[in-house]
């Protein structure tokens, strides 16, 4: 564990917080006015490997070589010239700073960090760190790479859990969530797909393009289907020298011979993705954040038909029953694309349309 402490005058910044993986929706814009919740579990930090906020160069500016120095194999809007490697916290960890009022950014209803780190240290006033709670954007505090460093807490040295512990753990992101917008009262939320999963389909997604090689690629039934198949569909040319992707991780079987592709999970504590002992021929791994993985190995039990008689003690009681989205499952464009330009297949041309298609990257 570590606690983080400001680099001009050595005073303490947060609480003692353990070291996770960056979520892959950290970066996500959901929707119009939403009211997102905080990005980061209490008592964890994350490291941004990538650059964040102003200021911001344009691609005629950048151009090809610095982009590929710097992971982008393809064009791009505008790169983030900021300072890399910042951490990321739940807002309730951070300790000792203000916030500066004069740099509230461009935001509507909170602050975006669009003018610089916005909280200050409280003992000697450097800037430290930025603040992101506007709408539709998660909420996090971003600590300075340059302005604030991490120590080691004396004592506290727990080890990762295994897979198995995390499967027997079984914590599962929903589905469905009540999605509020801001200055709404709770009884108006109304359920939505997660958002988290939706930034896992636009990571997932732009993986299983690049692991297709251009071909059509078929996924399980199911959610699995409702998760990508329309797109995939839409995105690659039908034909017979189909791809197959299928679900692998811990405690399932082996993959078969046939199965090219594999939806694996990734470790939420070190970020690394699930890897198969073994495997008769050579497989993609597709990563999937481990709560998403684990709904689609075992999705939520519910009744097809309504219960008549004594309702069974193992019956999930809702009344009245949760409403459901009023639109199809669909990837989050924005994550999509942030994850594809940073794949190095995206440089062949069949990609780079199915790009372009999608829309402008950023």
């Amino acid at each position: 564990m570590f606690v983080f402490v400001c680099a001009g005058c050595g005073a303490e910044l947060t609480v003692p917080l353990s070291e996770v993986a960056l979520p892959v929706h950290a970066r996500q814009v959901y929707g119009n006015g939403a009211q997102l919740p905080v990005l980061m579990q209490s008592g964890t930090f994350a490291v941004d490997p990538d650059p964040w906020g102003g200021p911001w160069r344009t691609w005629d500016e950048i151009g090809p070589g610095e982009a590929e120095a710097r992971g982008i194999y393809a064009p791009v809007h505008s790169l983030s010239d900021g300072t890399p490697g910042a951490s990321v916290i739940a807002p309730g960890d951070i300790r000792g700073t203000r916030l500066i009022p004069e740099k509230r950014g461009g935001a509507c209803c909170g602050l975006d960090g669009a003018d610089g780190p916005n909280m200050a240290c409280e003992a000697c006033d450097l800037p430290v760190a930025t603040r992101v709670d506007d709408c539709s954007l998660w909420q996090a505090v971003r600590l300075d790479a340059d302005a604030a460093h991490r120590v080691p807490v004396d004592g506290c040295h727990a080890a990762p859990l295994s897979w198995a512990e995390l499967v027997e753990a079984g914590e599962r992101t929903p589905l469905f969530e009540p999605m509020a917008r801001w200055g709404q009262v709770e009884s108006n939320n109304h359920w939505s797909w997660s958002p988290q999963w939706e930034a896992a389909a636009g990571h997932a997604l732009a993986h299983l393009l690049a692991a297709s090689q251009g071909h059509p690629v078929r996924v399980p039934d199911g959610l699995t289907a409702d998760m990508f198949r329309r797109s995939l569909d839409a995105m690659l040319p039908a034909g017979p020298t189909e791809r197959h992707a299928v679900l692998a991780g811990p405690g399932l079987p082996a993959p078969g011979a046939g199965a090219g592709i594999l939806l694996v999970p990734v470790h939420p504590q070190t970020g690394r993705t699930w890897t198969p002992a073994a495997h008769t021929a050579p497989a993609c791994l597709v990563p999937l954040p481990l709560g998403v993985w684990l709904w689609l190995v075992s999705p939520e039990p519910y009744l097809p038909v309504p219960a008549s008689g004594r309702i069974a003690r193992d019956v999930l009681r809702d009344d009245p029953l949760p409403l459901l989205p009023g639109s199809l499952f669909q990837a989050d464009r924005g994550t999509f694309q942030h994850t594809l330009v940073r794949l190095p297949a995206v440089r062949d041309p069949w990609l780079r349309t199915i790009l372009a298609n999608a829309g402008s990257a950023t």
